[in-house]
């Protein structure tokens, strides 16, 4: 049975993509094709923010981007020296909360300790967060995307924790996806399933696998990973009735 996975693949560097190394274990022909690509902005004031620890009381990071963005600000001698030799001393005393375990690691990379990061979405991070921050304290530091979901910051402010934002990417179409998708169709024909692991892959990449699915694409079983709440509306508003799947955890393998 194939699965056609709507995303980028794990880096080489950390070993096989668990996606592909799990679903194999059970029968499942799995294939990585990238849907976004993002672009890096306002790094100089990233860094200026991340000088200034004494005016934040942590970190806040949704998505894996922003601290591709920290990082790629730490390639530069001057700024990695500075990281070195205080700042990252400085924010280690402080909290750097995170969405889950891809995040986490990251976090680690770059010297400092995780945490929340058994949460898994938004909602529950802004919980977690609720619940170890005082209102009225210091601002929580928080590098995001443009395209970021408004339930964490709007549950902060709800409970009076400050909230700095800060855009650091934006979201585009991957140059190679209508490319690689239709590559994918005509050597390996329709998948069983296939899977979108954001809101941004469906808008990218849905019209183009329907008009390569054709009438078939309501055989195909369509599902999400996590709650993307408005995917259904866009399925049925593209006369696609398909039940939705969402997706927690590599457990729901029996399903597919």
């Amino acid at each position: 049975m194939k699965v056609l996975l709507l995303k980028d693949p794990k880096d080489k560097d950390s070993g096989p993509d668990p996606y592909i190394k799990e679903l194999s274990l059970h029968g499942l022909e799995a294939t990585l094709i990238p849907v976004l690509s993002f672009e890096f902005v306002s790094l100089d004031s990233l860094f200026e923010k991340l000088s200034h620890p004494e005016r934040y009381g942590g970190l806040v990071f949704t998505s894996p981007r922003a601290l591709e963005a920290i990082k790629i600000c730490l390639k530069e001698k001057s700024k990695n020296e500075a990281w070195s030799e205080s700042l990252k001393q400085r924010w280690s005393n402080k909290p750097a909360y995170v969405v889950g375990n891809a995040t986490a690691s990251l976090v680690e990379e770059i010297g400092l300790i995780p945490q929340g990061e058994e949460s898994g979405n938004a909602e529950k991070l802004a919980e977690f967060i609720c619940s170890r921050e005082n209102p009225n304290s210091s601002s929580l530091l928080f590098p995001c995307g443009a395209l970021k979901r408004e339930v964490l910051p709007t549950t902060l402010k709800e409970k009076g924790i400050p909230l700095e934002s800060l855009t650091v990417y934006q979201t585009t179409q991957h140059p190679r996806l209508q490319e690689s998708l239709s590559s994918y169709f005509s050597q390996q024909g329709i998948p069983a399933s296939i899977v979108f692991f954001s809101p941004s892959g469906v808008k990218f990449s849905l019209e183009h696998i329907q008009k390569l699915s054709g009438d078939f694409i309501n055989q195909v079983k369509v599902r999400c990973f996590s709650k993307m709440v408005n995917l259904q509306f866009t399925l049925g508003s593209r006369g696609i009735k398909r039940p939705l799947y969402p997706l927690q955890t590599f457990s729901l393998y029996r399903k597919w």
